[in-house]
């Protein structure tokens, strides 16, 4: 036996998990828990992008965030960081940028370019949470190797894409996004789940994962009537967060 074999490599993890409208609390300790199963990876956790050296220092980065937009001096150091070898794990509304107009709706501003190039993608809208279909867009891919079509509730994302991406599970959407500035041309075929590849690193984005306690909303809204978890409910969302996590460790830097 090796010795790395007996004593794996330590694996430097950063969590950022922060922002609005969502159960950070819940997505935070089931993340941690699903890095907890190996204990070579230690975990540092922040709600936003700022301490910049951690993540240089980090192996592996997952994000669970919604409206958390990193300074220019944070996007620079995580586009740095990409190219060297290392591998992004960015989860539902990562890709968010939300601000609300005086008319009701929400707009997409395209304020932090460069995050978005890196991530693949950017959000623009979604209907009504509601049951859709998750189909295998790459079934040789061993990320979604025996992973089966499946059924759903949550936000069916609408994106704007920077490709090129690598999509392994897609949806088949046939109605607008409500409430948002940018959702008449939202009906079609959507990734839910694909890797964009960056230099010797890469991010692998997953659009699933909505939810919401009953305190989530404020300050619009004092009392959420219901405990939102959609996919998080399903047992193959967790097959995907712990192939994802694997993933992560397979990184090879330069």
């Amino acid at each position: 036996m090796t010795e790395t074999e007996a004593h794996p490599p330590r694996v430097n993890c950063v969590l950022i998990c922060g922002g609005v409208w969502h159960d950070m609390d819940f997505a935070r300790l089931e993340l941690l828990k699903l890095l907890g199963e190996d204990g070579a990876v230690r975990t540092r956790v922040f709600e936003d992008y700022e301490t910049i050296a951690a993540i240089e220092a980090a192996d592996i980065l997952i994000t669970y965030t919604c409206d958390v937009t990193p300074s220019l001096a944070a996007q620079e150091a995580l586009r740095g960081w990409l190219a060297k070898g290392g591998r992004w794990y960015a989860l539902h509304g990562t890709n968010s940028v939300l601000r609300l107009l005086g008319n009701g709706l929400w707009d997409a501003p395209r304020w932090a370019p460069l995050m978005m190039d890196m991530l693949g993608s950017q959000f623009l809208s979604h209907p009504p949470i509601a049951p859709y279909r998750v189909t295998v867009a790459d079934p040789s891919h061993p990320l979604v190797a025996g992973v089966e079509p499946f059924d759903t509730t949550d936000e069916l994302y609408h994106l704007e894409t920077h490709g090129p991406l690598h999509v392994l599970l897609e949806t088949e959407c046939g109605e607008p996004g409500t409430g948002f500035v940018e959702a008449a041309d939202a009906p079609g075929k959507h990734p839910v789940f694909y890797v964009k590849d960056h230099g010797a690193g890469a991010v692998l984005y997953l659009t699933l994962g909505h939810c919401r306690g009953h305190y989530d909303l404020q300050p619009m809204l004092d009392w959420w009537p219901t405990v939102d978890r959609c996919a998080w409910d399903l047992p193959v969302f967790y097959d995907l967060l712990r192939r994802g996590i694997g993933w992560l460790k397979q990184r090879q830097p330069a």
